[in-house]
């Protein structure tokens, strides 16, 4: 709908409701900016309750008890070290896809941005820094914990949305004050938040030739460059968004030595690390020796989830490399073997 046609149907809406000419034109005046981004428009609290199908004092609760909202549980990291995760409520968790899909998706990303996108994934962060003679990252420390409710609310502000809606906006979206992990929202606000940085950062890698990509909170640059430069250039930049850098896990990757983008290797193509392509053909020699359930009693694996699992990571090396035709016939042996026996 455009802003002529939205005109027309609140005008008669309104006029029906008795609302005085003034207050048309400033809800019309209001309504412009936000349709012209193709965002939905909201008025107030009461206007999101009904849009979003739960009552005007669920909303107020939600905002302002935003803690019992939320379940608190603990899953490891890749490294072993714990990560809490803050998931919403169901009832919550729908408000936040409802803001998701018809507000966020539709507000424009960073080109520079590889993470948390439709029809994206881990390759195209990793193609724009296959074979080039330095790789550099940089890691943002606690990065959902470092984006404050304030900057999300100047997310909705900068989206033309009132003072009132963009707070109760970024309270719906917040939690303690930051970005919770677990939230819906939360991936696609990191964006957002990010945008301007982004363009300073890759503005600034244009004119060093060098190539710069985000992968959440992973930072690559790519090319034939000084590296204690960029590194000071984005400190510099990345504490003026109230960011750090987490300077321990800064990595200097020269083509002599294995380098790592986003935990795949790009010295010459695209590959998984040779460790973890040796431990998954490892458990595949094991499951065609002594089949599946032997091998699971063998090793003391009681997941029930194994099987899921295992052909997961075979889908995701072939995701990176499609024409390893290795792990396509383990794939095919685990479907044909397993699965589909299990189906009949």
């Amino acid at each position: 709908m455009n802003f002529q046609q939205y005109s027309e149907a609140f005008r008669k809406k309104a006029l029906a409701a008795t609302f005085s000419e003034d207050e048309i034109i400033y809800c019309l005046d209001y309504a412009k900016p936000i349709i012209e981004k193709g965002l939905p428009v909201v008025y107030n609290t009461t206007h999101l309750a009904a849009l979003v199908g739960y009552r005007k004092v669920y909303l107020k609760k939600a905002v302002l008890y935003t803690s019992y909202f939320y379940r608190r549980f603990v899953i490891s990291k890749r490294n072993g070290k714990p990560r809490t995760i803050s998931e919403p409520l169901p009832s919550l968790k729908e408000i936040q896809i409802w803001i998701l899909k018809n507000i966020l998706e539709n507000l424009p990303v960073s080109k520079f941005a590889k993470a948390y996108l439709a029809k994206k994934d881990v390759r195209d962060n990793v193609r724009y820094h296959i074979g080039k003679p330095i790789v550099l990252k940089l890691d943002i420390k606690d990065f959902f914990g470092s984006i404050t409710q304030q900057s999300v609310q100047q997310i909705f502000l900068d989206a033309n949305y009132s003072s009132n809606i963009a707070n109760l906006f970024s309270k719906l979206c917040t939690l303690r004050g930051t970005l919770p992990q677990g939230a819906s929202t939360s991936p696609y606000l990191s964006n957002l938040f990010m945008n301007k940085f982004d363009e300073v950062v890759g503005g600034y890698a244009i004119k060093e030739k060098t190539r710069y990509t985000r992968y959440a909170d992973d930072l690559t640059f790519s090319g034939n460059f000084n590296p204690d430069n960029v590194i000071e250039f984005v400190q510099t930049e990345i504490e003026k968004i109230g960011l750090r850098l987490n300077l321990s896990k800064t990595a200097v990757m020269r083509q002599n030595s294995r380098q790592f983008v986003t935990g795949i290797v790009v010295n010459e193509k695209m590959q998984v690390p040779k460790k973890d392509r040796q431990n998954l053909r490892l458990e595949m020699h094991f499951i065609q020796k002594f089949g599946l359930e032997n091998h699971l009693r063998r090793v003391k694996n009681k997941k029930a989830n194994y099987l899921p699992h295992i052909i997961g990571r075979i889908n995701y090396f072939i995701t990176i490399n499609p024409d390893d035709e290795e792990f396509v016939s383990y794939k095919k042996y685990l479907i044909e073997t397993y699965v589909n026996e299990n189906l009949t």
